[in-house]
């Protein structure tokens, strides 16, 4: 009977001790990361709960190989249009390319583009970003993930550590609160654009160039002088619209964000300076300066340049 009661207690000491073990490093991870995930929100509408929710789930609370080794936190392949490092994991099948990334923030950051700009998942946004069931079951059907669970998962961490509380914007910082003010212009300039989504990016509005899209459409659609819009983008005036170009509606920064956390950034094949200066919200000629290099210098794989 003593015998019995101990192999109770063992067996029962031996299922609590791996729920207690992950309890914690759940509340590390929230700790460590919500307020990356609020300034998340803060900037694409993505709400925070379901940012931390999918970082939680993807990464094991940050202790994957894809995490530790890559930064990787939300389980992203490379795809065709990533021009990134990679590194190479088992997952639906052998050997599959993830990104890799030079810190989580940048992630972080990747994972609001990587939803805003893919179409598959615009539907997502137009559901309020306290609605974390329908964010849930939105990414489960768009194709996020192939566990038929997924947004039953997703929903169960929310609730279970309270991510709710971080769409309220709860711990968000002084740089990512918006003024009354700013709320309204971001209305106004939504209406302008139509079908075109807001984006932000160091301090500055912009929209992602759509298939047809020239300087003169978006000029008009924005009532900005197409010479003006050009200038924001350091684009002459012989310069052409692709699909996915960046267009910023406003005049970029001399440095990039420090909330980056980074000052440089590593060059990838056939990446320009022109790319650098339009994804981090940087004057070209600023970024020249810093170097001090030509606008048409040409860079190696690997090459180093100073973004603040």
């Amino acid at each position: 009977m003593r015998q019995t009661l101990l192999t109770l207690i063992l067996l029962l000491c031996s299922a609590w001790l791996p729920a207690v073990a992950q309890n914690s490093l759940y509340e590390q991870y929230i700790n460590r990361y919500s307020s990356m995930a609020v300034d998340q929100m803060n900037r694409y509408r993505i709400p925070a709960s379901i940012t931390l929710a999918q970082g939680l789930l993807e990464s094991s609370a940050g202790t994957s190989r894809l995490a530790r080794q890559g930064n990787n936190h939300f389980g992203i392949k490379c795809g065709g249009s990533w021009r990134g490092r990679y590194m190479l994991v088992n997952d639906d099948a052998p050997n599959e390319r993830f990104r890799v990334y030079s810190s989580v923030r940048e992630s972080y950051e990747d994972h609001s583009r990587f939803l805003t700009e893919n179409r598959r998942y615009a539907g997502l946004f137009r559901l309020s970003t306290t609605d974390y069931k329908g964010w849930a079951h939105g990414l489960k059907s768009a194709g996020y993930a192939t566990n038929p669970r997924y947004a039953s998962l997703l929903i169960n961490v929310i609730e279970k550590y309270d991510l709710t509380r971080f769409d309220q914007g709860h711990g968000r910082s002084r740089t990512s609160r918006h003024s009354r003010h700013a709320q309204e212009s971001m209305q106004v300039l939504k209406q302008l654009t139509g079908s075109h989504p807001i984006r932000k990016q160091n301090g500055q509005y912009y929209i992602v160039a759509q298939e047809g899209d020239t300087y003169k459409k978006l000029a008009k659609l924005t009532h900005k002088r197409q010479r003006k819009l050009r200038r924001y983008n350091d684009a002459d005036k012989y310069m052409e619209l692709h699909a996915g170009d960046i267009v910023y509606l406003g005049s970029k920064k001399k440095k990039a964000d420090k909330a980056l956390g980074t000052r440089v950034h590593t060059m990838q094949a056939g990446e320009t300076l022109y790319q650098i200066s339009q994804k981090y919200g940087i004057k070209l000629a600023s970024l020249c300066k810093m170097n001090p290099i030509s606008p048409d210098y040409r860079f190696r794989e690997g090459d180093q340049i100073r973004i603040r």
